[in-house]
């Protein structure tokens, strides 16, 4: 399916900061930035992918922040707060 049609079936581009321990270090915590388009507020992309994460990966998950936004969304209106004539 192409992202515009993901796009008009309400999916949002999602944004996931992942930190996680480091296998052989685990007092220390790495950054990894997850982007794709899905669904809010449940997001089933970004469960699929922590669930393969944390079965298939070694580093252990310490905490997600997720942030999304929507791309298509409806135009905005405006009204002029003033009105200038050019001669």
């Amino acid at each position: 399916m192409s992202n515009l049609s993901l796009q008009l079936r309400d999916y949002r581009l999602t944004t996931a900061e992942i930190l996680y321990h480091l296998p052989d270090h685990p007092n220390l915590l790495q950054s990894y930035i997850w982007q794709e388009l899905d669904l809010a507020p449940k997001f089933p992309i970004l469960h699929r992918f922590l669930d393969f994460w944390s079965h298939n990966l070694e580093g252990k998950l310490h905490s997600v922040k997720v942030a999304h936004a929507g791309i298509i969304t409806p135009g905005k209106f405006r009204h002029a707060v003033a009105s200038l004539t050019l001669h």
